[in-house]
């Protein structure tokens, strides 16, 4: 219990990373040793800085006991490495939070989970397509993890919440900061019916710097990273990043060639991703974690949802896909259809025929096309 108590201790050191924690408990130290080192000691162990004239001068029962009390009246609650609801899966990476501050439902944290991320400011085709995979994972009963991010994020986050899988935000401030600031409502939502993480104290403010550290959470957590809709230099990539560091699958949606919104996800397909073009396509892959997900889709789908309902449920032709995927960028006229499809009058007439009565694309006065 000591040494739990310490982890949260050392955590709570302004200053102290990952490897300085490392090495502290790699020497023995993470006991009642520390509360009496020196900081000749402190710095024999190879930690710099003001560290160790830090850590002999102020690390002392109080002042975790100060910390802690704080912590707690925030309303938060803290799980660590050492503890059994640590998740196994964020135990295997590279360097797994040794602390982790909550509010929620903690057992969503050992739920099978899927991480999903795209740019800050999506299409309405990413919008569209974020917002379904995420309700079809979580009613499967994957759990649904982001940063709480515009854009894509926070589209996955909303979608997810009240199904039967859950979300799971990883933020990148103190778990008493709101960034970014639009989403106050939206995180209390998570704190009460799903969960929000941090590694970072109560205190810690945004900083550019934390986020791809954040990211490594993100992905860790998670069988695998779904990038929905991402340019070129996305952070989302990172995160895409690091869960091929961690051994995870990556996948990612397709969009259209001329959308600079699409460039990432086009190129991690490119790089051997695995293209989605629906929530079947991810959940074939955990079969072994989710005996049922299938099954119990294939049921929703029967006899909760119409044809209507789901862009993935439509299984559109290679071509109708083609022609739905620029219709999200429009809505367009017919000419403007035989410009950016570079079809003739006849084929294109055939395909926007058959996607109308698929009930996936309608017709508008003016000879105006447009996505239900």
């Amino acid at each position: 219990m000591l040494d739990r108590y310490l982890l949260f201790g050392l955590n709570e050191v302004e200053g102290i990373g990952w490897k300085s924690i490392y090495r502290i408990c790699k020497a023995g130290l993470l006991s009642e040793r520390a509360f009496t080192s020196s900081a000749a000691d402190w710095e024999n162990i190879g930690l710099k800085g003001n560290l160790p004239m830090k850590l002999s001068s102020m690390f002392t029962e109080d002042w975790i006991n100060t910390r802690y009390s704080l912590m707690e009246e925030s309303g938060v609650a803290l799980l660590t490495v050492l503890d059994k609801e640590y998740p196994s899966l964020l135990k295997e990476t590279a360097q797994p939070p040794w602390v982790i501050y909550y509010r929620g439902r903690l057992e969503l944290i050992s739920r099978p989970s899927v991480a999903m991320v795209g740019t800050r400011v999506p299409t309405a085709y990413g919008r569209k397509v974020g917002s379904t995979l995420a309700e079809e994972l979580s009613d499967a009963g994957l759990a649904v993890v982001s940063g709480l991010a515009k854009g894509i994020d926070s589209v996955c986050h909303e979608a997810a919440l009240a199904r039967l899988g859950g979300t799971i935000a990883v933020i990148a401030t103190g778990m008493d900061k709101v960034y970014p600031p639009e989403n106050r409502e939206l995180l209390r939502q998570i704190a009460q019916d799903g969960l929000v993480i941090s590694e970072y104290p109560i205190g810690t403010k945004s900083h550019p710097g934390l986020f791809p550290q954040r990211n490594r959470i993100i992905a860790g957590l998670s069988l695998g990273t779904i990038v929905v809709e991402a340019d070129s230099r996305s952070g989302s990539l990172i995160t895409s990043d690091a869960a091929l560091e961690a051994g995870r699958d990556v996948f990612a949606v397709p969009g259209p060639i001329t959308s600079p919104k699409s460039r990432g996800a086009l190129e991690l397909i490119k790089q051997g991703a695995k293209l989605v073009t629906c929530s079947a396509d991810i959940l074939e892959e955990y079969a072994s974690c989710l005996p049922k997900a299938t099954r119990n889709l294939e049921e929703n789908a029967s006899t909760e949802r119409t044809p209507e309902d789901s862009l993935f449920e439509k299984k559109l032709t290679r071509e109708e896909s083609q022609l739905y995927h620029i219709l999200h960028q429009g809505p367009f006229t017919l000419d403007e259809l035989l410009t950016r499809s570079r079809w003739d009058f006849g084929h294109l007439h055939s395909v926007l025929l058959s996607l109308i009565i698929k009930k996936a694309v309608t017709q508008l006065p003016g000879a105006i096309y447009k996505v239900i």
